[in-house]
């Protein structure tokens, strides 16, 4: 392979020349061997943003520093970043510094090495220049809210719009199909299968809602802060200019935190944001088990579902099919509880004027942002889409249910209705002939109370 030397504070390093990064890239890739998880495309272009609003910031308030010469090279090359172009010049891993200070400068050389390319001489300077007015200490904090908000925003959202049509197309389908309802796994009154489908849907509503609520905190960004807070190197006004050029070029409420301090030794707003990820996994995981429960047989389970038969199910088993879709979101979902867990052991971490476990709870964040929306997108279009509904056994089910003998009570009382319940139970015999042989109900006055669309 061939290199070329490049050098930082700490003196020259060999970097691989066809790669854009510098030195201290090169050190941290050298120095933190840990894992395979690499820093999120998602952080990359956030950070890409960032530095472009920064730049522009740093136009309008410092022009002499920034010239348009060093903008338009900085803006190039961070649009190159956004589109997916240089992906492969970003190889830190999650597990490095705690405060994110070498994807800071992974970002920072790529750009002056690339955009010195672009113009043809060495004009522009990692940390003069790329970083003017910021500190890894504002950067990464404000990737992380740029990246969770636009990742809930792209891929979170849109995965719930998918699955809430699907149901919403399953109820207007089924709106006359009445069954068993059932609590404690236990059997209970009927209910229609549409109005078991509008749970489910109504759980994803909920959860959209909170995700929609959670991007507010998510949007005050800390940049403009610095070091630790008091915005040193840096124009009073730069972190309401940036925020506002970050705004603009993603089409969001983006703002500069008005507590700075709190901005960067806190991260509570990731901590509340992915409560809300993790509403949406509890909810999926229930979603995910109802359907599996209802599809389960074919003959000796529920099997009032049918579901789509996409793969073989067994290697020993011939025939066999296995709610496969169903296994992979509830994983997702339990996935998703454990990353809530680190998010908030890291979010109470850090000391003093700085959190630095700051690149493991991006990371996690982000992963579960993006295994339940590949989860729904694929639950939503190989499992639900493809559902449909075994009436017969749903009717079947309802009419050899003992808990609609419920709809009694108003007439002959709880304790008798029990009774009911209990003969017809123990003898084997329908609700209807137990309550006429304990001469409780005529079978006519049993035929004119018993009606399953009025328990609904």
């Amino acid at each position: 392979m061939d290199y070329r030397i490049e050098h930082d504070s700490m003196g020259e390093v060999r970097v691989p020349s066809d790669r854009y990064w510098g030195a201290q890239t090169q050190r941290s890739l050298e120095n933190f061997k840990i894992g395979g998880e690499v820093m999120p495309t998602e952080i990359i272009r956030a950070f890409a943003i960032l530095k472009k609003g920064a730049a522009m910031a740093n136009h309008e308030l410092l022009p002499e520093r920034m010239t348009d010469k060093k903008l338009t090279a900085i803006v190039g090359v961070c649009d190159e970043i956004i589109s997916g172009e240089l992906d492969g010049h970003f190889p830190l891993v999650v597990w490095q510094t705690g405060s994110g200070t070498q994807t800071n400068m992974n970002v920072n050389e790529v750009i002056a090495n690339r955009g010195n390319e672009l113009l043809g001489e060495k004009l522009l300077h990692p940390n003069d220049d790329v970083n003017m007015s910021q500190s890894s200490n504002d950067t990464f904090p404000t990737a992380m809210h740029i990246s969770a908000v636009l990742s809930i925003q792209e891929r979170l959202i849109p995965a719930i719009d998918g699955l809430v049509e699907a149901f919403k197309k399953i109820e207007a389908e089924n709106e006359g199909v009445i069954k068993s309802g059932r609590t404690h796994l236990q059997d209970a009154t009927p209910i229609k299968f549409s109005q078991e489908v509008s749970g489910w849907r109504g759980m994803l509503e909920a959860s959209r809602t909170h995700l929609r609520l959670v991007q507010v905190p998510l949007s005050a960004l800390a940049l403009g802060g610095t070091a630790v807070g008091t915005g040193i190197n840096s124009p009073a006004e730069f972190g309401h200019v940036a925020a506002q050029k970050i705004a603009e070029m993603t089409h969001n409420g983006f703002i500069s935190e008005t507590n700075k301090f709190h901005a960067l030794t806190s991260k509570d707003a990731l901590v509340f944001a992915h409560g809300a990820i993790k509403d949406l996994a509890a909810n999926l995981l229930k979603i995910a088990n109802d359907i599996r429960w209802l599809a389960s047989g074919p003959r000796c389970g529920l099997s009032e579902i049918n579901i789509p038969a996409n793969e073989p199910g067994s290697s020993i088993m011939p025939g066999k099919v296995n709610p496969t879709q169903c296994e992979a979101v509830t994983m997702s979902c339990v996935q998703v509880m454990g990353n809530d867990t680190a998010i908030g052991i890291a979010a109470s971490q850090g000391n003093f004027q700085l959190n630095v476990f700051m690149p493991v709870i991006i990371y996690n964040f982000l992963q579960s942002v993006r295994l339940l929306s590949d989860a729904m997108v694929s639950f939503e279009r190989n499992c639900v889409s493809g559902m449909t509904v075994n009436r017969d056994k749903m009717q079947k089910n309802l009419e050899n249910s003992l808990m609609t003998v419920t709809a009694l009570s108003p007439y002959i009382g709880y304790e008798n209705t029990a009774k009911v319940a209990k003969l017809a139970y123990e003898e084997d015999i329908t609700l209807r002939e137990a309550a006429s042989k304990l001469g409780f109900l005529s079978a006519e006055k049993f035929d004119e109370i018993f009606d399953f669309n009025k328990m609904i």
